[in-house]
């Protein structure tokens, strides 16, 4: 098992960060004119909200949190970090293509499902076999992490089709999206550290 740098522990920390609180400062700008509840985060970062700046900030930190945390993450199995990088990548393109002020558009619903299933994927792929593997990165918990985000995502698509309460589920869906690569790099400098105690 190939150690895991801890500066990761600080990138990975802080894309649940860095996303939760750039969504809770554009809603403040915007004012009682958004509603959290059946609004999505892509009203924040549309052209012309008050938040976009704030958006944009976050979107591109946050995928840079996910590049950096990709690449450090070398106890996860390859095709896991490639799935995280292009997750990260995506959030940058969101910046590039944002939602239009009024209605939708394909390219940024595109890029959104993109980013999604590459960091719904990502724990599954990211899975080393065997017992002795850190525990986040064992078969079993990755794959009930990944139904899960699975699971979420078809909540965002029910809530969307019956306008609904679109704005929780994608929350829900995100925060977990981003803390699981911040738990995948615990559990596996945990591990280390229980491997290799200090002298």
């Amino acid at each position: 098992m190939r150690p895991v740098p801890r500066w990761v522990l600080l990138s990975s920390g802080c894309a649940p960060a860095l996303l939760i609180g750039g969504w809770t400062v554009a809603a403040v700008l915007e004012g009682p004119a958004y509603d959290p509840v059946s609004q999505t985060i892509s009203v924040l970062g549309a052209y012309g909200a008050s938040g976009f700046w704030v958006m944009t900030v976050a979107f591109l930190a946050l995928g840079a949190c996910h590049l950096l945390t990709a690449w450090g993450l070398k106890a996860a199995a390859f095709a896991g970090r490639v799935a995280l990088g292009g997750g990260g990548l995506s959030a940058v393109a969101v910046v590039l293509l944002p939602a239009p002020s009024s209605g939708g558009s394909l390219r940024h619903g595109t890029v959104v499902a993109v980013g999604f299933t590459l960091l719904a994927v990502w724990p599954v792929l990211a899975a080393q076999g065997g017992g002795a593997a850190p525990w986040a990165l064992r078969p079993a918990p990755s794959v009930a992490v990944t139904v899960l985000m699975a699971v979420g995502g078809a909540w965002f698509l029910i809530e969307m089709h019956r306008h609904g309460d679109a704005g929780v589920a994608e929350r829900v869906v995100t925060s977990v999206q981003s803390v699981w690569p911040f738990v995948v790099t615990a559990s596996c400098l945990h591990h280390s550290a229980r491997e290799c105690p200090a002298s």
